[in-house]
């Protein structure tokens, strides 16, 4: 196998496996170890992780292992990760391996499956997660509520998708406990930036600078550049939610100063996030000129360069993009464009989709809307998520 593709079975850069398989140069987490093993179809006690020798490393989710988050693991790695881990005397860190690369693997095929096929089996394996963190030794619990953290916020984002509001504060706020009762102040910053930047979609921009500031607490002086550049445009799509132009634009240079600063190659220490790029600074600022009307902060950003990110994303773009159009009197490219997302809406069942598109089309107001305007009313008319 090469380091490309056991790279991407557990959410790692072929650099990163390069340097772990370098005779131990670089420091990583016995789930990772345990992850590989279980990809591979190694027997743990052949890696060192059998009769607990990896519960001598209860404390190893510091920031270096978190750098290491298992975001990228493919569907059927998996599979081999509940066989291969079920030796007996493997249960914390075992256990906790398999649990995260099943959720690694829920959170992949959201990008190709609705958010509606997802939300039983996501719930059910909470529950698996809830029943083994019950039956859990004390010292074992806290690696394991780190694993719950995470599968809860992978649930809070499909009800995000599914426009069901509430159930996704809830799941958020479920994420946010379980990583504080980890004791990991990364993945709790992490987890109450992703709630933040939840309210500031949402319109809440007063709350989610509220959260933004507790994640940087929760974070202390000590932060990776990364998590200054996310959170710093967390924080410009508050402002931008609050109708703060100023601000809004001072959170957005803050955040391309610290991307400037990353050399790219190591994985961020976020779940789930492989990278925060100047284009994502780019996209964050063609959202933040959609929610404040200023047409040229939309259509100044090399739109081209930012369609990243699976359809569902790109959907979401495009509607920030047609609101800019929107915003500069371009109706009818305006309108194109949201159809062309709405498509993908109704594709996918995305309710977060199908709301956003709703709320480009509330931004116009005329009694002889053109043609195209009328196709899109018949397209959201039909609509019944």
């Amino acid at each position: 196998m090469t380091q490309t593709a056991l790279g991407q079975a557990l959410g790692m850069s072929q650099s990163a496996v390069s340097r772990l398989e370098a005779k131990g140069t670089t420091a990583y987490s016995t789930d990772i170890l345990a992850a590989a093993a279980a990809h591979l179809e190694i027997p743990p006690n052949l890696v060192g992780l059998a009769n607990g020798h990896h519960q001598t490393h209860a404390k190893d989710e510091s920031d270096v292992d978190r750098r290491r988050f298992l975001g990228g693991a493919a569907a059927v790695a998996a599979i081999p990760a509940l066989a291969a881990l079920s030796d007996a005397a493997d249960t914390a860190g075992g256990q906790a391996a398999a649990l995260r690369l099943s959720t690694s693997a829920y959170r992949r095929l959201d990008g190709s499956t609705p958010a509606r096929d997802l939300e039983e089996s996501v719930k059910a394996h909470m529950r698996l997660i809830q029943a083994i963190t019950r039956d859990a030794h004390a010292d074992q619990r806290p690696r394991l509520a780190a694993v719950g953290s995470e599968a809860a916020s992978l649930a809070g984002w499909l009800a995000w998708d599914m426009g069901d509001n509430g159930s996704a504060r809830t799941w958020y706020g479920a994420a946010i406990k379980a990583a504080k009762a980890a004791g990991n102040p990364l993945l709790t910053a992490y987890q109450t930036g992703s709630l933040a930047q939840f309210e500031a979609h949402a319109g809440n921009g007063v709350q989610a600078l509220n959260l933004a500031v507790r994640a940087r607490r929760a974070l202390g002086d000590q932060r990776p550049a990364v998590a200054d550049a996310w959170l710093s445009s967390v924080e410009a799509l508050a402002h931008a939610a609050a109708g703060d132009r100023h601000r809004a634009d001072q959170s957005l240079t803050a955040s391309r100063a610290a991307v400037a600063t990353l050399d790219g190659q190591e994985p961020p220490p976020w779940p789930w996030v492989f990278s925060f790029t100047d284009p994502k600074v780019s996209a964050t600022r063609v959202a933040c000129g959609a929610r404040l009307g200023l047409a040229d902060w939309v259509l100044s950003e090399d739109t081209g360069a930012l369609a990243t990110g699976h359809e569902k994303q790109r959907a979401l773009l495009v509607l920030d993009i047609a609101s800019g159009h929107l915003a500069g009197g371009r109706v009818d490219a305006a309108f194109a464009l949201a159809s062309r997302a709405l498509e993908t809406g109704l594709k996918y069942r995305s309710g977060r989709i199908v709301e956003r598109a709703r709320t480009v089309r509330r931004t116009l107001t005329t009694t002889a809307p053109p043609k195209v305007v009328r196709d899109f009313d018949e397209q959201l008319h039909n609509v019944y998520l």
